[in-house]
């Protein structure tokens, strides 16, 4: 008789069978493949299937893209407030740290120094998986100072962006926070310093419409969408059906809002190209 309480084995004509621990497989977001967790991780979270680009951590991205040991944090130490008493149900503050326990990270970016074979860089990497990657005050002032770090340093600026866009719960707050990341990212282009954007998926909202768009050189991910509203919003907007593809990184190249689409594999070769093109 099979005992239909004990969840971690069923049995099978009389043969006790484990099921496989947690972690184990990945059911790809793109084709639905079920993928062995360790062969995704090999492949840097791209499907060896489809090609879809799963999100990496940003402990990950580093790893891939700087010098071993090289990266050092920049306001690191700033925290989010509370400045609306905002609730939906659950307080702001009770939000991020669920993100916080949720990521490992201590907001939606994470930036830093580094070097890329010794060539000293100012990089920034977001997490979507906090509170969809939205720009808050935190995010908006870190990405100031990375840009302001990069100026001081005449060190070229890498941002690899993914974000829902503005946070809601910080209100004109988080609005701000576009044109405070637009201003310093034009006092470094000001003084030719390089700004290299990489567009991960999705790149949208105001992280879109601030500095996320105005790289020296565009760079995306396959597949990605990157725009200001998304396309169901524009389509309910207009009442107009829109074309295949529209808004993702592939639509984006043929109507010259991005340089080059540069699938995962090749992220940190072309990057070390560009900044030897740009830094030189």
């Amino acid at each position: 008789m099979v005992n239909w309480r004990r969840r971690d084995r069923t049995t099978v004509d009389g043969a006790e069978k484990r099921s496989v621990a947690p972690g184990v497989f990945r059911r790809c977001d793109g084709c639905g493949t079920t993928l062995l967790e360790d062969d995704l991780a090999r492949a840097v979270g791209v499907c060896p299937q489809c090609g879809f680009h799963h999100r990496l951590a940003t402990s990950r991205w580093i790893e891939l893209l700087v010098d071993a040991g090289s990266f050092e944090p920049i306001a690191e130490e700033l925290r989010s407030a509370d400045p609306l008493g905002f609730s939906d149900g659950r307080g702001y503050p009770e939000r991020l740290a669920s993100s916080q326990r949720a990521c490992g990270e201590t907001e939606a970016v994470r930036v830093g120094e580094a070097t890329m074979d010794g060539r000293a860089v100012a990089l920034g990497v977001f997490s979507f998986g906090f509170m969809g990657g939205s720009m808050g005050s935190v995010v908006g002032e870190r990405i100031a100072r990375l840009f302001e770090h990069g100026l001081r340093r005449r060190a070229p600026v890498v941002v690899l962006s993914a974000s829902g866009g503005a946070r809601m719960q910080e209100g004109i707050h988080s609005l701000m926070q576009m044109a405070k990341t637009t201003a310093a990212r034009g006092r470094l282009g000001d003084a030719g310093v390089p700004f290299v954007s990489v567009l991960l998926h999705p790149t949208t909202g105001g992280v879109a419409a601030s500095y996320a768009l105005l790289g020296d050189v565009n760079l995306a991910e396959p597949g990605a969408l990157i725009g200001f509203a998304g396309p169901r919003v524009v389509e309910q907007t207009i009442k107009q059906r829109l074309p295949e593809g529209f808004q993702r990184s592939e639509f984006l190249l043929e109507h010259g809002m991005v340089d080059a689409i540069v699938p995962r594999s090749q992220l940190a070769a072309t990057l070390r190209r560009v900044l030897g093109l740009l830094a030189d």
